[in-house]
This record gives C-alpha cells, structure tokens and sequence, in this order.
C-alpha cells in the first residue's frame, strides 16, 4: 500500500470513515441508517453498498410500522433530494454518517353516544363531550396508537400491546383491560370492549348479556368491531363472523366473502368489499343499509342508525337518520377518515385538523379547534 493511502486510511478511520478503495486513493464513508421512535418503522439503504464516497446518491426508504407515518429524514450533514418523501435520495457528505427516519402516530378519531376522541401524532388523546362518566379524561395518555370510544367510556391502546380505560362506572367489567398484552387493535360496545391479539385470537370483557364477548374460539382474526350488544371478527381470509345479539340480523354475515373491513353500528353491519363497494345487513329502518350503489369506499363506520363511507377521492357519503343532520357531510372534502357516532358523525382532514356535524347536545361535535399533528 503505497503512503498516500495509508495516510488517508489513518484519516479516515480517525474521522469514523472507511479508508480508500484499493489504490485508486477514494475515501469512503460510511453510512448508518436509523428509525425513531424505534419500533415505528424501519429506514433502509436501497443501493445497499456502504461504504459511499462523498457526493455519491444514495437510494433510502423508509417504511412505517402499522399505526404509525413516516414524518421526515433528517441528518447533519449531507442532502436529501426531498426529506419529506419516503423514498428518496441521499447525497453522501465527506464524512461517517447516521441517516435518521422519524414516524409519528397515524391520527385518528372516535365517536359514540355522546363523547368524541381524538388521538394525535404524538400518542397523546384529547376528548370533548359528555364527561359525566369522566370518559374524557385521557389527558394525561401517552403512547397510544389507537383509541375507541364505547358508551360513557375511552379505551386506548398503547405501543407496547397493553390497554387503557376511563370512564364509566364499570358495572359490567368494560373497563377491565389491565392484564391484556399483545393487542393490536381494540374495539368497543355499547358496554362491552374487545381486543385483537397479534397471534389473531381475540378477548372481551364486560357486558355477556347476549354472549357477546364469547370470542375465546376465535383464530386467524385479522379485525373485530363492538357494536352495540354483539362482535363481527373479520378472517384472514376475508370471510366474517359475528355472535351476540341477532334481533334484526346483524349477525348475518356467515355467507359474506371478500371483505376488506367491518363495522358493527347498533343493530346493524356494513362490509366493505375490495373493489371498494359496500354490503349491509340488520335493521334497516332509517335506510342505513342502503348502501348498494356506493363504489370506490375505503373505509365505512357505522354509527346508531346511520352509515357513512369515505371514498377514495376524500369525499363522504352517509344513509340513514339524519334526523340532527348526521347525515350531512355531501360538502365535505379532502377527509382521510371517517367517524359515526350516535347521531353525529366525525371527519379527519389531511391537514389533521377534524369536522363534525349532527347532534352536539354534549359538546361531542366541537371539534373545530383540534390540531392532531
């Protein structure tokens, strides 16, 4: 090795770099890829082929974990074509660097009888509405990734699998999530909470009026909504499941396939397909199964007695009551999900800020201020 090159080898590996290449005298450096938090996602180097010379460009990507988004690269030095897009390029400094991946919770919102929840992109939870039942205290939450919101009570889900809960006075063991682990995704009921397990088995506690909580046999669940006094579980295989109460055929889904995403209201179900059209079944009083020309739906919620559809172009259908104006959302715009609740319904925006109409007895709708971000 001839002296120039042992000269920059000592250089470079005084400055945490990767010496020359053979003899050419190139200084290489090296190229360390980071998430955080970590667990939100993962950050990867594309080209795969550190150690980099300076000014070379460097393909990266980042991919965030469920419930998280990706939020931006930053390093100290060198450049990203566009730090905001999850892939991209990066342009190698003169030196040994760490490329880091930021995520941040996905923000989303709840709704029930008469109290709206909100979770923001930092894991914190705001509410508003009846706090009769102290549901809307969760200001002191962190680390959620999911909230529900059931009657007179909140359950939020946090990073690590566990379960919290507030509000209600408990009589029917609702709020009795403490021992859970390894949940994924939570739901709730009228008085009953439901949890999927990442193995894809479930468990619920509280209300067993109807046997809704008799989940124990379920496998390979990939999804579960409460409604009011039963559980719908969706199959890996996109077929459904439901028990508790079938007074108005809620529970009628056994012949159901292709489905995408479930929601349990109070007695009735709407199933989204993947092609992006809607089926529903149960009381159908109000019209809130009328759903059969909806297309392009990526996401539906069913709230008491009516049924609401974003689609894919952020604007959002409903059918059913719309006796306070639930219904109401044919001027809305740019929504990226979706909530119904009793007799209102909740729209996010991209902007992370939240709208509401319908019933606001409570306050539930007075969301107008909320930044999620």
């Amino acid at each position: 090795m001839n002296r120039i090159c042992i000269v920059l080898l000592t250089l470079a590996l005084i400055a945490g770099m990767v010496g020359c290449s053979g003899g050419s005298g190139v200084v290489k450096y090296s190229l360390t890829m980071a998430a955080s938090p970590a667990g939100q996602g993962t950050a990867t180097d594309l080209t795969n082929a550190s150690p980099y010379a300076a000014g070379s460009g460097v393909g990266i990507k980042a991919v965030a974990a469920a419930g998280y988004r990706f939020a931006g690269w930053t390093a100290p030095a060198g450049g990203f074509a566009d730090s905001t897009a999850a892939q991209t390029t990066f342009t190698m400094p003169a030196q040994g660097i760490t490329v880091m991946a930021s995520f941040e919770h996905i923000p989303m919102v709840a709704a029930d009888l008469t109290h709206t929840v909100g979770l923001k992109a930092d894991g914190t939870v705001v509410a508003v509405g009846d706090n009769s039942q102290w549901q809307c205290n969760v200001t002191g939450w962190t680390n959620i990734v999911q909230v529900a919101a059931g009657y007179e009570y909140t359950v939020g889900l946090m990073a690590d699998g566990t379960v919290v809960a507030v509000g209600g006075d408990n009589y029917y063991g609702q709020c009795n999530v403490t021992g859970w682990t390894d949940i994924i995704q939570v739901s709730t009921g009228s008085a009953h909470t439901v949890g999927l397990k990442a193995d894809g088995t479930v468990v619920a506690v509280g209300d067993n009026d109807f046997g809704q909580c008799n989940v124990t046999g379920w496998t390979n669940i990939v999804q579960v909504s409460a409604g009011s006094y039963y559980t719908v579980g969706r199959y890996s295989n996109d077929t459904v499941v439901a028990l508790g109460q079938n007074g108005e055929g809620q529970c009628n889904v056994a012949g159901w396939t292709g489905i995408i995403q479930v929601a349990a209201g109070y007695e009735h179900t709407p199933g989204r397909y993947s092609n992006g059209t809607v089926v529903a079944v149960g009381l159908n009083d109000y019209g809130q199964c009328n759903v059969a020309g909806w297309t392009d739906i990526v996401q539906v919620s069913a709230g008491m007695w009516h049924t609401v559809g974003l689609k894919a172009d952020g604007t959002v259908v409903a059918v059913g009551d719309n006796y306070w104006g639930q219904c109401n959302v044919a001027d809305w715009r740019r929504i990226t999900r979706v909530a119904a609740g009793y007799g209102y319904t909740v729209g996010l925006t991209p902007y992370d800020t939240v709208v509401a109409v319908g019933d606001n007895s409570y306050g539930q709708c007075n969301v107008a201020g909320w930044y999620l971000n």
